[in-house]
């Protein structure tokens, strides 16, 4: 049985990423003792939050494709398996794993691993939708890259200390 992701689903999907980003950058932003540490995870939550609204205003249009038939087999068990494999699969597992990170620099780690999570199913994400909305997901790649370089700055610089 194939699974198959209509436009909106991809897009709720997106959005249930971004949402566990702010959950883990919130909850870390709490617990961190270093002020630079937690300027930093506030601005990550911060932007999370402006990528779920990019991504509900691309909802209007969502359903107006369809990945087709070409598209639907292996390509969607692949998606699939990058949902199911993320690092925060969910808001409480994520607030667990931020709460129950042994430092900041155990925390970035998982941080890191969560951009990259994100860089690479917004990428296969972008294949997938219409011309229209791909430059607005290449924004978000380019904001999770940055937000990738931020958080390996900060682990470099919390190591220093």
């Amino acid at each position: 049985m194939s699974i198959s992701f209509s436009g909106s689903e991809l897009i709720n999907i997106a959005i249930g990423i971004e949402g566990r980003g702010i959950v883990f950058y919130d909850v870390m932003a709490k617990s961190t003792q270093k002020e630079a540490a937690r300027e930093v995870f506030n601005y990550l939550a911060d932007m999370e939050r402006g990528h779920i609204e990019t991504f509900k205003a691309m909802l209007a249009g969502a359903d107006k494709f369809q990945i087709s038939a070409d598209e639907s087999g292996q390509y969607t068990a692949y998606l699939r398996a990058l949902v199911d494999s993320a690092v925060f699969s969910d808001d409480l597992v994520t607030s667990e794993m931020a709460a129950q990170a042994e430092s900041d620099a155990a925390a970035l780690e998982l941080a890191i691993r969560a951009e990259k999570d994100s860089i690479l199913f917004y990428y296969e994400m972008k294949e997938i939708m219409p011309q229209r909305a791909q430059a607005t997901v290449d924004n978000i790649i380019a904001e999770e890259k940055s937000h990738l370089r931020q958080l390996s700055e900060l682990k470099k610089k919390l190591a220093a200390l």
